[in-house]
């Protein structure tokens, strides 16, 4: 079962959506509730499809469109974003390695290849020598392997035992850190076939590979290995912002957009099982206004 909250629209047609939005903000006043079903119920792909429907049909800047509803909602500005955008931080001087590693760490080997081609239409440069400039040793090492967009696919049944035991005698096995199998293993198998592996891990060592990977590395190179091997743990900024007193607005915002088209609903069943409370009530008492709404739609529905 999918575990994303925000899908394709079956019945799209880019010319029309354009043209009810316009219709809702034409005139004095904006129809927001319009314009909210509408984005929320299409998937990244076809906003930016609306948006060149729209500059052609109308003569203004699509990306204008969403800067139009006025709302001050940072949710909306960002649905409207190819989700390339999200690594803006990358470009320029520092690098937000949160971003970067939620990025990439959950991304299809095709979606990758679509986000460098993006990334380079919309900053002129090469996303990989971006990163490469800023970032240093086994990270670096592991975000390239993860750039390539060749995971393999599916589960290879006769290599589960032999990547247990190899991340066990890489860690736990011997004195120090053999970091490169650990990259070479989880930056290629697919996420399917590492949730094999980490099962007989677990049966061969008697403790999680999150522990493992936990007691044997740390920095950037610990969340990223811990984001490749177990996709929904990009939940963690998402919780730490709703957590503590007052609420990350950046990190949350993005956090939604970008894993609602993911895994959203695998993040909202880990928020209510550590938590005990469900993500979308606490959304409603942390936030407010057309940016609470916009959060609550895009959460799927009250768990």
């Amino acid at each position: 079962m999918s575990s994303c909250s925000v899908r394709p629209y079956v019945n799209f047609n880019a010319k029309h959506d354009a043209e009810v939005l316009h219709k809702a903000m034409k005139g004095i006043g904006t129809n927001e509730d319009t314009i909210l079903m509408l984005l929320i119920s299409r998937s990244n792909d076809q906003r930016q499809q609306i948006k060149s429907a729209y500059k052609k049909a109308y003569g203004k800047c699509g990306g204008g469109l969403f800067f139009r509803l006025g709302w001050g909602c940072p949710c909306c500005l960002m649905l409207g974003a190819p989700v390339v955008v999200l690594l803006a931080p990358v470009w320029g001087a520092g690098t937000d390695d949160q971003v970067l590693i939620e990025i990439l760490a959950s991304r299809s080997g095709e979606q990758i290849k679509e986000i460098i081609k993006v990334y380079k239409k919309e900053f002129g440069g090469k996303l990989e020598k971006d990163i490469c400039g800023d970032t240093d040793g086994h990270y670096r090492k592991l975000l390239v392997i993860l750039l390539q967009g060749s995971r393999e696919e599916g589960i290879d049944e006769d290599n589960i035992e032999n990547d247990a035991k190899e991340l066990f005698a890489a860690g736990e096995g011997k004195f120090g850190t053999d970091e490169e199998k650990f990259i070479t293993i989880l930056g290629n198998r697919s996420a399917e076939h590492l949730q094999r592996v980490f099962a007989a891990y677990k049966t061969l060592s008697g403790s999680n590979i999150e522990d493992s990977i936990k007691s044997e590395t740390t920095g950037n190179l610990e969340n990223l290995l811990l984001a490749v091997g177990k996709n929904f743990c990009v939940i963690n900024p998402c919780f730490c912002s709703l957590a503590r007193a007052g609420t990350d607005d950046d990190t949350l915002t993005r956090v939604m957009v970008s894993r609602s088209e993911v895994d959203l609903l695998d993040i909202k069943a880990s928020f209510k099982k550590m938590y005990g409370a469900s993500l979308y009530s606490t959304i409603q008492e942390d936030t407010n206004g057309y940016y609470q709404k916009t959060l609550l739609y895009l959460c799927g529905g009250n768990d």
